[in-house]
């Protein structure tokens, strides 16, 4: 198996029409977070059922995907990664994950980090010191901002673990770009999810230094009532 028998099947079942649909839903023009990115129109179901025929591609053809200028190439093998690392042992696992941090500008929208990032990242450094979610967390690239509070998605699902999550958060919230905005208040939901009063007691020191867009995610599961109370206070 190679790259160029994945990109094969993808253009298969690529659509013009729905090309042109993704370059303005991922903000494709010059100025938006998504600038030059190239779109062949390939549903995402059809990429998962893709990834899954190829799943046993090696790492060196994936990587040629994942450079490729085509988004749906990026993501097709960011889904042939995790099904990869899922059945890998520790050894293919680590180069996985190696693999993703040192392509993190190929990895450059928010499909591509969230698809990814939490099962990959955030699944080999559940037991292992979580130091370059700390130097990501401070990077002027976007997405590597995004990939650091992605990865606590897994610590706090998975082990009910959120130090890391309102750490790289409060690193956020000063942060200027909506898609960190809803991404923090995306994760700061989740830890609500598990522990309520963990999430009331950050919001209560934080609040007035969020974004609205941040409280607005972090509060989405709470009463009405409750809700209110807090946007009523920003």
């Amino acid at each position: 198996m190679k790259a160029g028998d994945v990109i094969l099947a993808l253009s298969k079942v690529s659509n013009k029409e729905r090309a042109k649909n993704s370059i303005w839903y991922f903000k494709t023009k010059k100025g938006q977070y998504g600038y030059g990115d190239i779109f062949i129109g390939v549903t995402v179901p059809e990429q998962r059922k893709i990834a899954k025929q190829f799943w046993g591609l090696s790492l060196a053809e994936v990587q040629k995907l994942l450079k490729s200028k085509i988004h749906e190439h990026r993501l097709t093998a960011l889904f042939i990664l995790v099904a990869k690392f899922d059945l890998g042992g520790e050894e293919v696992c680590k180069q996985i994950f190696n693999l993703c941090i040192k392509n993190t500008k190929h990895i450059n929208n928010w499909d591509l980090v969230d698809s990814s990032t939490p099962y990959i990242v955030g699944g080999y450094l559940s037991d292992k010191p979580r130091v370059i979610l700390y130097k990501l967390v401070k990077s002027k690239n976007l997405w590597e901002r995004r990939i650091s509070i992605l990865a606590t998605l897994y610590f706090i699902v998975k082990q009910n673990d959120f130090k890391d999550t309102l750490k790289i958060a409060e690193k956020l919230l000063s942060d200027k770009h909506d898609l960190i905005h809803k991404a923090v208040g995306w994760m700061l939901r989740e830890v609500g999810k598990k522990d309520e009063k963990v999430l009331v007691q950050f919001l209560d020191k934080h609040k007035d230094k969020m974004s609205r867009t941040t409280l607005r995610y972090a509060i989405e599961r709470f009463s009405e009532n409750k809700r209110q109370k807090f946007l009523q206070e920003v």
